[in-house]
């Protein structure tokens, strides 16, 4: 059941949050997302993340990677053959089918390296935080506040 919602209360109230309210505003009006491929989002270490996603019949030829926007954008596109019309399926379990897989990156993520092995493709990410962005100590009236 889908149900239309005002947003726009979140701009007024949030200032300097726009991109916020902005964003659940664009998740609201998604259609929902196919499910295929099925994937895995690990926490690996503090800061490294994995992606995992299972396109078993894939090669590494069928398959692009692009990250813009923090917006990870995953596709594969199968590569029809004549062989594989002719062939007649009894059951046909495993989808071989093309598909687009968007995944939204949190800021200052960025995606090290991904390898295909065994039907499962592993995309390595990392959140790499500015040093003028992190936590810092501040001095009260100019003290140090590391004395010996």
């Amino acid at each position: 059941m889908r149900t239309n919602t005002d947003l726009s209360p979140l701009y007024r109230s949030f200032i300097g949050f726009d991109h916020l309210a902005g964003l659940i505003d664009k998740a609201s009006r998604q259609e929902k997302q196919s499910s295929y491929p099925p994937y895995n989002i690990e926490l690996i270490a503090e800061d490294k993340y994995r992606i995992t996603m299972a396109i078993a019949g894939f090669v590494e030829d069928e398959l692009d990677i692009e990250s813009k926007q923090n917006t990870l954008i995953v596709t594969g596109t199968k590569v029809t053959s004549d062989d594989k019309k002719a062939r007649t399926f009894l059951h046909q379990g495993i989808a071989e089918r093309n598909f687009e897989r968007k995944f939204q990156l949190g800021d200052h993520v960025k995606v090290i390296g991904a390898n295909l092995e065994n039907g499962l493709l592993h995309i390595e990410l990392e959140r790499e935080i500015p040093e003028a962005l992190k936590p810092r100590k501040i001095a009260i009236n100019g003290k140090s506040l590391i004395e010996s």
